[in-house]
């Protein structure tokens, strides 16, 4: 069963970029975990700061991928493109973000993705990455 995971801009800084909100671990080692931690997934990971190449990555992966789980990070709330990347993808999707976007700053309270995904998960550190996973799992095996 393949998962991609697709982080989108400044998330290449997880365990150096604000500490106090996103912690710090890197994405990296995290990963490491996740594989562990799920061996019955092919896990692959994608990271960009380019929307473009986000978008890219989607329709790649899109077609052959059992799940999507993506955090657009600041393009969640500014890309209707990605939207429209993650709805012409059979691979349904999850949206997640590291920090509770309702708790910050008011533009980061609506998302271009929300609609388009089969749920939303926000605010538990990089553990919603983690929740993603073991709501895959659950329903798929």
């Amino acid at each position: 069963m393949k998962i991609v995971i697709i982080n989108g801009p400044n998330l290449n800084l997880l365990g150096v970029r604000e500490p106090e909100i996103y912690g710090s671990t890197t994405f990296e080692s995290y990963l490491d975990q996740l594989r562990k931690d799920f061996p019955q997934f092919e896990i692959n990971y994608f990271q960009s700061n380019n929307e473009g190449e986000i978008i890219d990555c989607i329709q790649r992966e899109g077609f052959s991928a059992d799940r999507i789980i993506i955090n657009a990070g600041a393009y969640t709330h500014s890309s209707p493109a990605i939207a429209d990347a993650l709805s012409a993808v059979p691979a349904k999707a999850i949206e997640v973000h590291i920090s509770n976007v309702f708790r910050r700053e008011a533009f980061r309270h609506h998302s271009y993705l929300s609609p388009v995904v089969e749920g939303v998960i926000c605010g538990f550190g990089l553990e919603s990455y983690r929740m993603a996973l073991s709501y895959i799992k659950d329903i798929l095996i």
